[in-house]
């Protein structure tokens, strides 16, 4: 105990700038302080601290031994906290944001269990696919399947994710199974649309990212129709793992192309950087985590 006083001292006096300064933060007599550096120095045998009446400077010793001191004091700061949470009641008004399609498969059907969990908070989520900008639309924690790129949000991975070309075997079995990028040609892609504008299909070839252009007599603004449509035996859609990796687990969806598949695009939680994030979303953070990496969870849904 007087050890660890003894070094809270020392940071204290570090950071205030003097022996007076500490002792009044601290409500005691500035004697006392210097007690607990003279303790403090004697007990490591190295000056920490070159003291007149009216300022104080670390020694080179000093200042690396602050370092750590600082880094012991934060990480205590950190269990306490962590430990507090625990027995914490998060409360208050939760806004989520998430992507349409993502969102009613594996974010709404999970927050009435969150709730049991947690009755004194009230959520909103909102669902759809524009990026939303989260300081100005007021949203606390946003799900985005990305690449992220903007410096300003924190993210936190919740799950792997890739995406993959799908079809039902039926579909294979009229058609043939494209064995090269070229070969989608040939084929009937179900493409999403946006806008008016049609979005290409992303893959890797020869260490390369490349993005193709598909054609196809069915189009859609839709995830969810075109994964339906997949499973109609209409044609080949790329779609998310999250979307599809139940079929495949049951053999109603076949992918192909697996060996240019493009980089994963996984699912994070993001946020705006603050000092101190609160419980609400720490907890649900914690919770989606928790729920994603249960055996099997991706497979069942």
């Amino acid at each position: 105990m007087d050890q660890f006083k003894q070094i809270s001292t020392f940071a204290e006096v570090a950071g205030k700038g003097s022996l007076s300064a500490a002792a009044r933060a601290e409500g005691v007599a500035p004697s006392m302080i210097g007690r607990r550096i003279d303790a403090l120095e004697q007990r490591l045998g190295v000056k920490l601290l070159q003291r007149t009446t009216r300022k104080i400077a670390l020694t080179n010793e000093g200042m690396v031994f602050l370092d750590d001191c600082q880094r012991i004091l934060a990480d205590l700061e950190d269990a306490e906290a962590a430990v507090s949470e625990r027995s914490a009641s998060a409360s208050g008004q939760l806004t989520i944001s998430a992507p349409a399609g993502f969102g009613r498969r594996h974010v709404a059907p999970l927050l009435p269990s969150f709730l049991t969990e947690h009755r004194n908070l009230e959520l909103t989520l909102s669902l759809n696919d524009r990026l939303v900008d989260l300081i100005g639309d007021g949203i606390d924690v946003a799900i985005r399947i990305a690449t992220l790129t903007d410096s300003s949000l924190i993210g936190v991975k919740l799950a792997d994710n890739k995406r993959v070309v799908v079809a039902a075997p039926a579909y294979l079995k009229r058609h043939g199974t494209p064995k090269t990028l070229e070969q989608l040609a040939d084929h009937n892609c179900l493409a999403f649309n946006s806008d008016g504008s049609q979005r290409g299909w992303s893959f890797r070839q020869q260490g390369k990212s490349i993005t193709i252009k598909v054609d196809g007599n069915m189009v859609c603004n839709d995830g969810e129709v075109l994964h339906d449509w997949a499973l109609a035996g209409k044609g080949l859609a790329w779609r998310s793992m999250w979307e599809v990796s139940a079929e495949l687990a049951s053999g109603q969806l076949v992918s192909v192309l697996n060996e240019f598949a493009a980089p994963d695009h996984d699912i994070y939680a993001v946020f705006a950087q603050r000092r101190h994030l609160p419980l609400r979303i720490r907890m649900f953070v914690d919770f989606l985590r928790h729920a994603y990496s249960a055996p099997n969870y991706w497979h069942k849904t």
